[in-house]
């Protein structure tokens, strides 16, 4: 992996003065920064409020508390001006989502940036008129392969029949503390909260069946890095899993984790495998292991 240098400036501080909405704080202080630089500042998580990011633009904010904006993040980790594509063809566009990006807007995020957005930006340097479809999602803080379709027949065939054509859905995670079994296999039936929390029901039946295959691959310190497979595709499926299992995605308060060592969710999607639902042709899409996750494993000296 291309490794970039630091930049030297340092990171900017500010103190809030009065009551006020993160955005319309920052848009007051940055004076030189247009509303879009500003707004991508969140979206790559590039300020912090008293120590923690934070990318929602309404996050309140109170006199006294500290703004920083992290100028010195390495620049592979931040801004994404163009769009990482791992694979192109003309019904496929396949890209490698950073954290901190959604893949599609909702809601109070209708204004940001996404990468179904960038993805229709990119298509229509060649064809005004082209279109991208979303075929399947990933967690705003989650990293890794999404897959786009350039016509809704093939994103409906590749949606309809998703478990049955992709035969390898790739994860590394890192997680809080070392795992007493090396490799295991999670079975259990999910549920929803109506806050929007996933959890382990009673049993068979009580919630929708997810099967989540780990293998230990580095231990260091407090962490240990992660190969998971998915059996199946349930909505904050490793996220709960591991944080019933005792060993929360680091990063990851929603599930209980208590660290937060790079400033995002450790959770990365590297590996998928699928048949063409159309041509029958063997896919195979796969990015390298975060950098920035293997640096929490220094080899012993």
């Amino acid at each position: 992996m291309k490794q970039y240098p630091e930049r030297k400036n340092a990171d900017l501080e500010l103190t809030v003065d009065t009551e006020t909405g993160l955005l319309d704080f920052l848009l007051r202080r940055l004076a030189g920064k247009s509303r879009n630089n500003v707004k991508s500042l969140l979206t790559h998580r590039e300020v912090m409020v008293d120590g923690r990011v934070v990318t929602r633009h309404d996050h309140p904010l109170k006199a006294g508390q500290t703004v920083r904006i992290l100028r010195s993040v390495p620049r592979g980790q931040k801004r994404r001006d163009k769009l990482p594509i791992l694979f192109e063809d003309g019904e496929l566009l396949v890209i490698n989502k950073p954290a901190g990006l959604l893949t599609v807007a909702a809601g109070r995020y209708e204004d940001e940036q996404t990468a179904y957005r960038m993805a229709t930006a990119h298509v229509r340097q060649d064809n005004p008129k082209a279109r991208v479809f979303v075929v399947h999602r990933l967690d705003r803080d989650t990293s890794g392969i999404v897959l786009f379709a350039k016509n809704e027949h093939l994103k409906l065939a590749l949606q309809e029949n998703w478990n049955s054509l992709a035969s390898l859905r790739g994860y590394v995670a890192v997680v809080e503390g070392r795992p007493k079994e090396k490799s295991g296999r999670i079975h259990t039936w999910l549920r929803e909260t109506k806050t929007h929390l996933v959890y382990s029901g009673r049993g068979p039946g009580d919630g929708l069946e997810a099967v989540t295959n780990y293998q230990v691959l580095r231990e260091g310190g407090w962490y240990a890095l992660l190969a998971v497979q998915l059996e199946t595709g349930r909505k904050n499926q490793i996220r709960a899993h591991f944080k019933e299992l005792g060993h929360p995605v680091a990063g990851d308060k929603k599930y209980g984790a208590g660290t937060d060592p790079l400033g995002r969710l450790c959770l990365h999607a590297h590996q998928l495998e699928l048949t063409h639902p159309l041509t029958h042709a063997p896919l195979r899409f796969e990015t390298a292991i975060p950098q920035r996750f293997l640096n929490l494993f220094p080899p012993a000296p």
